[in-house]
């Protein structure tokens, strides 16, 4: 249970990705007071291109920064899926105003910096949110079922804040989910991204509008416009093993081009257009193991870390936000037990969307006789069917 005096301290959030700052605003609209800590002495641009399917634009509508982003956004009307080995067009999947038209809410495509950037500028505009950069939890100074104080390290000085409550939104390498009994280290997935963007002037129309999926054996291509249309996000996944030391690196454009070396002339040459790609370990964290402890949660990537293959990670982080503000009413007086119903809430959703992502990293990767009938299957389906196969989890919303 709470103690005295426990309603008038703040919330910490444990970094300010998607997740934490949208965690921020909604817990703010509540009545809490929110600190927002996150290690970085700069949020910089960083990452590139994601999706905001219509169940994460329903919650950045209620959190007020939809409009704000749409200059950002884009809204391909298709995405077209091609084979990589042979070249050829697939199958179609209608996006644009038929999601928006289904779901109420648009299916955008925007870059990952935007999206923080206005998400940032919506919690400095409104009173109640701190942000402290260079500031990093490492401990907690008693047991989480107790009066709560954070350990963090600021300029290589060691502080005290208390708190109500301390939501670790710090990524798949999180250091708050260490904190957590019977927590899941990520796993890496033996799989690569390259990622890299080019200005829309630098390449040939046939890559602007839709959005693309190309899909080869053990390796595929995702490509659509971001930034308000201005650049394309180019992403090209395969399995490759990791031999830095590090997570994310610059990667080598003659090392992508080996990995794509059997794939088509014109997929290839787009590929060599760009000389600054950047190469990111593809890990998971299994959505079913703790998320909570006595005053402690975990959400977005820190809880569940998902492949890129139902492009959902920030859509997940994005909701989570949105219910773990549902169970903390600014009166809540039984933080831990608010925090288990969140959990309790959320894990069996972001459980069936991650084993969907893992479906299809499989199917995308076909080869053989698997590849042929995938293929088949693609080319009989209406691009309608194709897009409303995914009515569950495009169709969420807060109260539904």
């Amino acid at each position: 249970m709470s103690t005295n005096g426990e309603a008038d301290h703040p919330i910490v959030i444990a970094g300010a990705g998607i997740g934490g700052l949208a965690a921020a605003l909604a817990l703010q609209a509540n009545g809490h007071s929110i600190i927002v800590m996150d290690k970085a002495r700069a949020l910089k641009e960083v990452g590139a291109g994601l999706q905001l399917s219509p169940n994460a634009c329903s919650v950045l509508d209620q959190l007020g920064v939809l409009e704000d982003l749409a200059p950002h956004a884009c809204a391909p009307d298709n995405l077209r899926i091609w084979s990589g080995a042979s070249g050829r067009q697939l199958a179609t999947v209608r996006l644009g105003n038929f999601l928006k038209e289904r779901h109420g809410h648009p299916f955008w495509q925007i870059h990952r910096a935007d999206l923080q950037q206005v998400l940032l500028r919506k919690a400095k505009s409104v009173e109640g949110i701190e942000l402290r950069l260079g500031c990093e939890i490492v401990d907690l100074t008693s047991s989480p079922y107790d009066h709560l104080s954070c350990i963090f390290q600021d300029d290589q000085v060691t502080g005290h804040q208390n708190c109500k409550a301390l939501i670790g939104a710090d990524g798949v390498w999180s250091k708050v989910r260490q904190l957590v009994p019977g927590h899941e280290n990520a796993h890496f997935s033996g799989q690569v991204a390259y990622r890299t963007t080019l200005p829309v002037d630098a390449v040939p129309k046939r890559w602007l509008g839709d959005a693309g999926l190309w899909l080869n054996e053990d390796s595929h291509l995702v490509h659509y416009p971001v930034k308000g249309g201005r650049e394309l996000n180019i992403v090209a996944l395969t399995s490759e093993a990791w031999q830095d030391e590090t997570w994310s690196a610059p990667a080598d454009k003659e090392a992508l081009l080996h990995q794509f070396a059997n794939w088509p002339t014109d997929v290839r040459n787009l590929l060599r257009s760009s000389d600054h790609w950047l190469k990111w370990a593809l890990c998971s964290v299994k959505a079913t193991a703790p998320w909570s402890h006595g005053h402690i949660a975990l959400l977005g990537d820190a809880a569940h870390a998902m492949l890129p293959y139902m492009a959902q990670g920030a859509a997940m982080a994005i909701e989570d936000a949105a219910v773990l503000a549902n169970h903390l009413p600014a009166d809540a007086t039984n933080i831990p037990a608010a925090l288990r119903a969140f959990e309790r809430e959320r894990k069996s959703r972001v459980a069936h969307v991650q084993d969907i992502s893992f479906g299809n990293a499989r199917t995308f990767h076909y080869s053989g006789a698997m590849a042929f009938a995938r293929d088949m299957v693609l080319r009989l389906s209406k691009p309608t069917s194709l897009a409303s196969r995914y009515d569950d989890i495009y169709g969420w919303t807060l109260h539904q």
